[in-house]
């Protein structure tokens, strides 16, 4: 929700030849602070309990939440001002992901990793479903501080849930404390010199980078389908129907995929063909099923990603890999944002949209060209 009401607020508070390029400012203003802590995110996972550390970022977006609606409700008309607690949630964000990603296998035996990854997929993918339509609908009948305020509230259902676990095992290396910049440079060393995890990091990165439209999305809305932010709402909403309904499938099917790498491939492929068609579709419903398409294909590549990379790698490493990953799977996303909203103030939305969804096809042909141990592995 947050996410959907920052995009949806920075588009009210810009002249209307600008958005474009305002839009594109929330992805480089959420990219910095996951370059700049991202390594250090991991090492703090590896190093510490996990649990204690997700307590800590989820009450810091607790905060940050709080902090949007009190200003939204007292009269807000700085973008930057939302830029600037943007950046703070990545940040957050940063240190949640390594610790949270990197939790989630110790709780659950290796060989139900698959298909809790799947379920755990579902769980996310309906949040994501519900989260930006709700947003969509609280904004047409109330206002976007709103929907800080309902954000907020999740937060704390959050920290709750952390309070109630106990006598939770603790994974290899926590409780040292060790904050070190050896302990970064092991990550990195192990992800790069594994080129199947490796090639599903920059995989991932292309994809996001070349064919996110989400930033865009305001844009479609106002001034290309004309559907107002309940049509915002839906159309936020409609890629993770897709991958909420994949994801049910995914957990029976795959363990039945034997040739993993190769429908990787061809899922981050077809996200890319589906996104082009989307910058070209001038139709609510077609646009509607373009971003259903790029959900369910996403979450096709998101649940082979995840079980790659959470099976080849040690759980007093995985927080170190999860790190890494993150630059690759959050970066490209807001460095795609920035990129969209750059080609969309040039040449407008459509051309961005489309260009982007075909550079994905092209990038993802290269990476697996590059790559023969990914498009080769199999279960």
């Amino acid at each position: 929700m947050r996410q959907a009401a920052i995009l949806w607020h920075v588009s009210l508070l810009v002249p209307q030849g600008q958005k474009a390029i305002a839009l594109g400012g929330v992805g480089l203003v959420r990219v910095v602070p996951i370059v700049l802590c991202s390594l250090v995110a991991g090492v703090v996972a590896d190093a510490f309990d996990r649990r204690r550390v997700l307590f800590a970022t989820n009450s810091v977006m607790l905060l940050i939440s709080g902090t949007l609606a009190l200003l939204t409700f007292t009269g807000l008309h700085s973008v930057f001002t939302v830029y600037a607690l943007a950046a703070l949630s990545a940040a957050a964000g940063t240190f949640d992901n390594p610790a949270r990603n990197s939790f989630f296998p110790s709780l659950v035996p290796r060989e139900h990793l698959p298909n809790a990854i799947s379920l755990n997929s579902i769980l996310f993918q309906a949040a994501s479903v519900v989260g930006p339509m709700i947003a969509g609908l609280v904004i047409a009948a109330t206002n976007v501080g709103v929907v800080y305020v309902i954000d907020a509230a999740s937060f704390a259902v959050l920290i709750g849930s952390l309070l109630s676990m106990r006598d939770l095992p603790l994974h290899a290396g926590a409780g040292r404390g060790a904050v070190t910049v050896r302990a970064a440079w092991e990550g990195i060393a192990f992800v790069f010199g594994r080129p199947l995890i490796r090639g599903s990091m920059l995989l991932d990165f292309v994809a996001t980078f070349f064919a996110s439209a989400t930033a865009l999305l305001p844009l479609f809305a106002q001034d290309i389908l004309h559907v107002g932010a309940h049509g915002y709402g839906v159309l936020a909403s409609a890629s993770a129907v897709g991958a909420v309904l994949t994801s049910i499938f995914m957990v029976d099917a795959i363990e039945r995929i034997r040739q993993r790498g190769r429908v990787l491939i061809t899922a981050a492929a077809c996200y890319g063909l589906v996104t082009v068609a989307f910058g070209l579709s001038r139709v609510f419903w077609l646009s509607f099923a373009c971003l259903f398409a790029a959900g369910a294909a996403d979450m096709v590549s998101t649940v082979l990603r995840n079980v790659i990379r959470q099976l080849a790698t040690p759980d007093e490493m995985r927080g170190r890999m999860t790190s890494v990953n993150m630059i690759f799977f959050m970066g490209g996303p807001q460095l795609g944002e920035l990129e969209a909203g750059l080609v969309a103030q040039a040449w407008g939305p459509v051309f961005s949209v489309a260009s982007g969804g075909l550079a994905c096809v092209l990038a993802v042909l290269w990476i697996a060209w590059q790559t023969p141990s990914l498009a080769k592995y199999t279960l």
